[in-house]
């Protein structure tokens, strides 16, 4: 196991994507267990997905905020691809630690609106890369995807394969991320660590996603479309076990060392946050239609059966992700275990208070 050597306690945190799915819960978590940090949080509010549930996540920060007044939480609505703004944050607060979680997400919407993924992805994140050379920080850490591993035919899914052949734009973006950043620890030896996260769900997560879409779907009466007739795999990773994941890499910043020419090795490292435990996407729907009438989110007597609808593969999609999390076990003594049921239970529930 490494020994932590970035100390959150006191310290400046930029997050962005501050009011994302991932982002306000990290927020949250940091603002529960860090003692006196001021944490900063940049998103852009864009409307991708129905922006009602951005700023009720922001509440839900601000809520929590007010009962830890030894912290400080202050939120900067701005966009990352705006370089005179990330600077400018730079300069002001002097980051010790930054997470960078925001991106264009979604697989399929990458297809029909790239323009989104280059300025966000990677005109962003060259932006925050700049930022971490001319005001250097403890520690780097930003999201990258399962989707690198494309069509990789071998499972599960090691951060020692080859990621060369993405299916998708989204994922092209994320892993040039992983090389930009590479490149950016070895000529400015900026500690970096980069996270492919494997299929997050949750409560107050993103419509977008499977779960949340298919629940929107079966309360209006509509027919649910399930790709690949049902035989795609996917490793759902619950959102609290994902943030454990980010805070504990968080405060483990790969060292900084020389290589025997003398010139520094980069202080590098990528991660696989999942489950470990994929899961067949018609036991997905099972388990998620069992929570839904738990909750009381739909009727006991729903006819699940005339709501799905069973379709091929959608372009961009892979059939399996599987993730390989012995380095995540190895360095830093974690492994994601919520249970799927579990998980769902929660986000069931949580629907029926926000929603129903």
């Amino acid at each position: 196991m490494l020994t932590p050597n970035v100390n959150l306690n006191g310290k400046t945190i930029l997050v962005t994507g501050a009011a994302g799915f991932v982002g306000s819960n990290l927020v949250m978590e940091l603002l529960r267990t860090v003692d006196s940090a001021t944490i900063v949080g940049l998103d852009n509010m864009k409307d991708y997905y129905d922006v009602s549930l951005k700023e009720y996540r922001l509440q839900e920060i601000d809520k929590l905020a007010a009962t830890r007044p030894d912290s400080k939480w202050i939120f900067v609505k701005g966009n990352l691809a705006d370089k005179v703004l990330i600077e400018q944050l730079f300069t002001d607060y002097g980051f010790a630690v930054v997470v960078n979680l925001a991106a264009q997400a979604g697989v399929r919407y990458s297809i029909t609106n790239p323009d989104v993924y280059i300025e966000s992805n990677l005109i962003g994140f060259y932006n925050i890369l700049e930022a971490c050379r001319n005001y250097p920080v403890e520690h780097l850490v930003y999201a990258s995807s399962s989707s690198v591993y494309g069509t990789n035919k071998k499972v599960p899914y090691s951060t020692d394969d080859k990621v060369d052949n993405p299916v998708s734009l989204y994922a092209a973006t994320k892993k040039s991320n992983e090389l930009m950043a590479h490149a950016y620890s070895k000529l400015y030896n900026i500690p970096s660590t980069g996270l492919r996260f494997f299929t997050v769900y949750g409560p107050a997560g993103r419509p977008d996603m499977a779960y949340f879409g298919f629940t929107n779907k079966l309360i209006k009466g509509e027919t649910i479309q399930i790709f690949n007739y049902g035989n795609c795999q996917r490793d759902f990773t619950y959102v609290d076990d994902i943030v454990e994941g980010v805070k504990r890499v968080m405060q483990n910043a790969p060292e900084k060392q020389d290589g025997e020419d003398g010139l520094p090795l980069p202080p590098y490292r990528v991660y696989n946050i999942g489950n470990s435990s994929p899961e067949n996407l018609l036991d997905f729907v099972d388990i998620l239609q069992q929570e839904l009438i738990r909750a009381g989110v739909l009727p006991e007597d729903y006819d699940f059966k005339a709501h799905k609808q069973l379709v091929p593969m959608q372009p961009g999609d892979v059939p399996v992700t599987f993730a390989d999390t012995t380095a995540l076990e190895e360095d830093l003594g974690f492994k994601p275990n919520t249970s799927l049921r579990d998980g769902l239970r929660k986000f069931a529930e949580w629907y029926k208070e926000f929603y129903c």
